[in-house]
């Protein structure tokens, strides 16, 4: 949880930009799903701040690229999560 939360806090202060779910474009309808996979915390950011992302900042696909990581990593860990439970991993 803590490296997903710093992933997604890093990606966020490097001006990534939380990509809005549009269907015309769909690899940005992609990217604004994997970023959802943080959870409550992709919420709260784009509540404090809808703008997110400065497409002139240097680091800004460092940012966005850290935010899109640490969404999908954490939907690997709940996929890891749930074949532990239901015994198909040990």
């Amino acid at each position: 949880m803590l490296v997903v939360t710093v992933m997604f806090t890093l990606g966020i202060l490097m001006d990534g930009e939380l990509f809005r779910l549009e269907r015309a474009q769909p690899l940005t309808f992609l990217a604004g799903l994997a970023e959802m996979g943080v959870g409550l915390l992709f919420f709260v950011v784009r509540w404090i701040n809808p703008a997110a992302g400065d497409v002139r900042s240097v680091t800004y696909e460092y940012g966005y690229t850290f935010v899109i990581v640490a969404g999908l990593l954490n939907m690997l860990i709940v996929l890891d999560a749930y074949d532990i439970a239901t015994g198909r991993k040990e």
